[in-house]
């Protein structure tokens, strides 16, 4: 990759090859983990789980992240294309159902590079933010099975409060829609997902209404059998210092009034995570 980086929204200009860019990081791909990860949605981590792959860095910085040590490369381990190939090939042999690449855009010519040494059998799984370029995705489409984008803010303020970006939702539902127009849903024999999208909201404290707004897109741009995955396991982490609201999990009653709006608007594809798993425990350990 040469030239200065545009491959996010931010488009920041660096030049990689001699420094970082706003993401954090530079042309060398870098990881805090890989292993079986098995608290995805159930057809997605399944019996064995999810081959996943933690990239570090981010172009979004939440300040609430809850994978706040590597988007924000406090950790981590730089490899080369063919390592992570090599990785791919490694989580496949041992029983993973797919291969998930967890917050990966910043590195999507580099991870194409890899699937091009080594394009494993089962799925690839692209897990992000959604603070995406089309033209990025458009990259690495061919390449991806299921896409697991967050849905995380409609409302510009709460998305500049906690991201310092108030076109979150423009940027995040066009670039939703690409993979919702993308990828059919398709099911296995064993009932795991072999191709699709599911869009993930996780509950935010106070943050009922904006919920709602965010699930009446999501029913009226649904195609192709797309699921929504909804999250209740916000905990209090990272840099929530000058955020009150953000000190403390979602509510019993935040959590059943969004539900219920779930449930008027009809969406019978979903997945809805337990409240009681807002818990530090579910976040992994980066000891790669």
């Amino acid at each position: 990759m040469s030239g200065l980086c545009k491959i996010c929204p931010i488009e920041c200009n660096a030049d990689r090859n001699s420094g970082v860019g706003y993401c954090g990081q530079s042309n060398k791909i870098k990881i805090a983990k890989y292993y079986l990860h098995t608290f995805e949605e159930p057809p997605i981590s399944g019996k064995n789980g999810s081959g996943t792959v933690f990239f570090c860095g981010c172009s979004l910085k939440c300040v609430f992240c809850q994978n706040y040590q590597l988007s924000r490369s406090q950790t981590g381990k730089e490899i080369s294309p063919s390592q992570l190939a090599e990785i791919f090939k490694e989580l496949e042999n041992m029983g993973a159902h797919n291969v998930n690449l967890v917050t990966p855009a910043h590195f999507a010519p580099q991870i194409v590079e890899a699937l091009k040494i080594y394009r494993p059998k089962i799925p690839i799984v692209y897990n992000t933010h959604s603070y995406e370029k089309v033209e990025t995705l458009k990259i690495i489409d061919p390449y991806v099975d299921i896409y697991l984008p967050d849905l995380k803010f409609f409302s510009s303020e709460l998305s500049k409060r906690y991201t310092g970006k108030a076109d979150y939702f423009d940027v995040a539902s066009k670039a939703i829609s690409f993979m919702l127009n993308s990828k059919k849903t398709v099911f296995g024999s064993d009932g795991m997902l072999k191709q699709g999208v599911v869009v993930r909201h996780m509950i935010m404290p106070l943050g009922v209404k904006d919920s709602k707004a965010l699930l009446n897109w999501f029913a009226q741009n649904k195609v192709n059998g797309a699921y929504l995955s909804l999250m209740g396991q916000y905990t209090p982490f990272g840099e929530n210092e000058n955020f009150p609201e953000l000190k403390r999990p979602i509510t019993k009653r935040e959590y059943q009034r969004v539900y219920e709006h779930l449930l008027s608007l009809k969406i019978t594809d979903y997945f809805a995570q337990e409240l009681g798993s807002a818990s530090e425990s579910f976040i992994p350990k980066w000891d790669f």
